[in-house]
Order: structure tokens, then sequence, then C-alpha cells
């Protein structure tokens, strides 16, 4: 009775949702489309001093709405609405008898940024995220019904050609590098924020930005999230450009929690990250090269841990579908004597979610894994991708851990290691530049871990179509 109830009310849903977006790309397609800017991953990221002078249409008057004479005090708008059809078989691999579980994720995102001049800046995003039909209720990713993403003020202290210097207050997300230790995390239905202050020094090669964070507790209702009100991450990033060279990136990370939760146990965690990452984007020789070492204290014990990860490819840009192919291979530490207090176990502290994959049911702790993949674009609109990942623990002494990095299930009791693999296939159409639709398919084969610690081991199937419209 209750799967024919959440049948009924997901068609009722796709229904409005289907007009909703007919109204809306209407509006859209219709606009001057004379610049084609793309939206970006953080929206507080785009710029549209362009249109001061533009055609006034409604969508030009949307992204640019002069408040004085000079035009020098503007406010833009946008927003994004998601929808996702997400149907999982065994996504427990039979541990909890899940089973088969088809539901449906809503986003919806609305953001104002007013400029008062070159110096003064203030960005505010409040966003709704919905889960229907899930049959054991929403997970933690899932649902938040109303509340505040971004609320922050910007102060250019500097303004000078090639050199600015800004300090940011509030409420904020943070991404940096290629999402290994910080991400918004864009899969997931509810992206991560945090309150704090951001200084940043930009030049045209060198960016450093230094954080002091609290991470936000996240309540399903609405205006109810709080942060943390202790400090608990913290750190510098210092992004380096260099023309015709590698490009690096240098890190270090604090971090805390009260109650961190590992195979060694629950403790009070206090760890520093120190990382470089070595990179290279766009035609012909393609790389991202990642290590981290991480020390601190878990409890009375001490924390040693690492990574390392290597993905190299090449992007034929001049062959027809501009394909690439790419192999990418990671080492992620984990505890080497389970009970003995200390801790080896790696931590990804906010982690991208999709870093395996676009519904990876591993973590990136305790894990070697292997990972070819290749793209291609069929035509201008559609980009096809099919992928392997092949995984094993990396310790013995230690567990399976989620995508977000949290404890699993142990597993010092097995002496097995390969947990299996994940064969992907994925498609995105995009038919402009206001609206994509991104579909694929997971295939998760259990290997002898996985055998070994659950009853009755079940394969994976994951299916998933997502709607994304932005403006």
């Amino acid at each position: 009775m209750r799967t024919t109830c959440c049948s009924t009310r997901m068609r009722v849903l796709f229904s409005r949702t289907g007009r909703r977006i007919a109204a809306m790309l209407t509006v859209c397609l219709a606009c001057n489309q004379a610049n084609s800017q793309s939206f970006g991953l953080m929206r507080f990221d785009e710029h549209y001093e362009q249109y001061r002078d533009s055609t006034r249409t409604f969508y030009n008057g949307i992204k640019y709405t002069p408040l004085n004479s000079r035009k020098t005090v503007y406010v833009t708008a946008g927003g994004e609405l998601r929808w996702e059809y997400v149907d999982f078989r065994n996504e427990d691999w039979g541990r909890l008898g899940l089973g088969h579980n088809s539901f449906l994720l809503q986003r919806y995102n609305l953001h104002a940024d007013l400029h008062a001049g070159p110096h003064f800046r203030l960005f505010v995003q409040v966003r709704s995220a919905w889960e229907n039909g899930r049959k054991n209720g929403p997970r933690p990713i899932d649902e938040d019904k109303l509340n505040i993403q971004n609320l922050f003020v910007d102060a250019v202290i500097l303004h000078k050609p090639h050199r600015t210097l800004t300090a940011r207050l509030g409420k904020q997300e943070l991404n940096y590098g290629s999402g290994r230790l910080i991400s918004v995390q864009e899969a997931p239905n509810l992206r991560l924020a945090f309150t704090g202050a951001k200084l940043m020094y930009a030049t045209p090669n060198l960016a450093i930005d230094g954080f002091l964070m609290m991470a936000d507790s996240v309540r399903t209702g609405a205006f109810d999230n709080k942060p943390t009100r202790e400090l608990n991450f913290w750190g510098v990033y210092t992004k380096i450009i260099i023309p015709r060279f590698p490009n690096i990136d240098l890190y270090y990370l604090g971090f805390r929690r009260d109650g961190s939760e590992f195979e060694e146990g629950r403790e009070k965690e206090r760890r520093h990250s120190l990382g470089a990452r070595i990179w290279r984007h766009g035609g012909g020789f393609i790389y991202n090269l990642e290590s981290v070492i991480q020390f601190g204290t878990f409890g009375a014990g001490r924390i040693r841990a690492w990574t390392a990860s290597a993905d190299l490819g090449y992007h034929f840009r001049h062959a027809w579908g501009q394909p690439s192919i790419n192999l990418r291979n990671d080492y992620i530490s984990g505890d080497r004597q389970q009970g003995d207090g200390h801790l080896q176990t790696f931590n990804p502290l906010y982690p991208k979610g999709g870093y395996f994959g676009f519904s990876p049911q591993i973590g990136p702790v305790n894990l070697i894994d292997i990972h070819p993949y290749a793209n291609v674009h069929i035509g201008k609109q559609l980009l096809a991708q099919a992928d392997v990942v092949m995984n094993w623990r990396y310790s013995l002494q230690d567990g399976v851990y989620r995508p977000s990095g949290g404890f699993n299930f142990g597993g010092a009791a097995s002496r097995e290691r390969y947990i299996g693999t994940a064969y992907l296939a994925s498609l995105v159409y995009t038919p402009n530049r206001f609206a994509s639709l991104n579909c694929g398919i997971q295939y998760f084969r259990v290997g002898a871990f996985v055998k070994d610690l659950v009853a009755a081991p079940e394969n994976g199937v994951f299916v998933n179509a997502r709607l994304t419209f932005k403006f």
C-alpha cells in the first residue's frame, strides 16, 4: 500500500515538475543570449558587470539591476531547480536488507548578489531540499526544507589592477582543488556550508586563501540550522599558476571533532593535514597528482595517516568527439592495529561526494583503487562517460567507510582485501547553458571481503536521472 502511495506522489510531482520546467525554459530560451557565460559551481563566483550597458531584456534585468544613476550599485539574482529520480537495489550489499529503493530528490536555490561600488558586496542564497519515497526515510544528505545556504559580506581591502585582497565574513561554501578534502559536495542533494571568516589574496598567477570556520549542524526544518559555535576547521590554501608548466596547489588544514568514529573507536579528534597537488588540464597530456600527510591526536593516541593519488590521461582535443582516456590510482591509509589506541586511518574531512563515480558506495578511507575511465562528446550537446572502479582495503585491520568518510562497518574480523568492482556509464545532455539532463547506471559486483562478512551478499544496481535548470 505504501509503495503505491509513493508511486502516486512521484507521478504527481513529476507532472508538476514538467510544467515548471516548460515554463522556465520558455522564458530563458526567449532571452537574449548575446553573452554566453556559463554558470559556475559556486554561484558567487559569477560576474555580470558586462550587462551594465546591454540591451534591457527581462533576463538581463534579472542579472543586472542598477540601483543608482551611475550604476555603481547594482544587484544580480539567479537560482537553480534540480530534480533527481533514484532507483537503488542493494545499496547495502544485502547487509541491512534494504532491497529495492526508489525515490525522488528535489533541490531549489535562489540567490541575490548586491554590489556597492568596487569595495563592498553582500551575497545571500536560500535553499530548499526535499526527499520523497525513500522507504527508510531521508539520509542526512537528502532533506533540509528551507534554510540559508550562503550569507556573507565581502570587503575589498586592496583593489589594484593585478592584485586584490578581500575579507569575507559569514556563512559560505568552500571548494578547493580536486575536492579531495574540501568540497561543496555538489552531487548529494544538500551542499555543505560553513560559518566563519576568510581572507583572500589574488594575482593573475597566485591565489592564497586563509580561513577560520565553524561547521553547520543541519536540521530538516525551516531556518533551524545553526553553527557549532566552535572553531573546528581552519587552514591556508595556495594555488600557483605557472604558464607552460604544471600548476601547483599547496595547503595546510586543521580539523577538530569531539566525537569522531573509526573502527579503532570513538574519540576526540585533532588532526592536521599538509598537502600538495600538481595538475594540468586542457588538450594533450593531462594529470592530477596529489599527496597528503596527516598527524594529530585521537583521544590519548596519536594520528599518523596519509594518501597519494595519481590521475593520468590524454585529451584528444582535435579528434572527433574530443575524447579523453584516464587511469587513476589511489592509496589511502587505514589503521595498522585495531585496538592499540593509535590511529593510521586517513580522514578525508569534507570530500567530494562523487570522487569514485557518480554514486560511490565506498568512501576515500582505508582504500586502494584502480579507476580507468573515458569520455567522448557525441555532437555538441551530449557527453558520454564510462568508468570501472576496482576497490581493495588498504589495511586488513580496518573496515569500510561511507562516501562522506563516516564509518560504515568493521573489517578486522576478515582477512579478505577485495571489496568489489563498480561498472558505470553516464550520459549528460546539455541543450543550452540553462538546462542539463544527467542519466547514469552503476553495477557493483561484490568481492571476497563483502562475501566474507555479509550473510547473504547481493550485488548493487544504481540508476538515476537528474534534471537541472539554472538561471
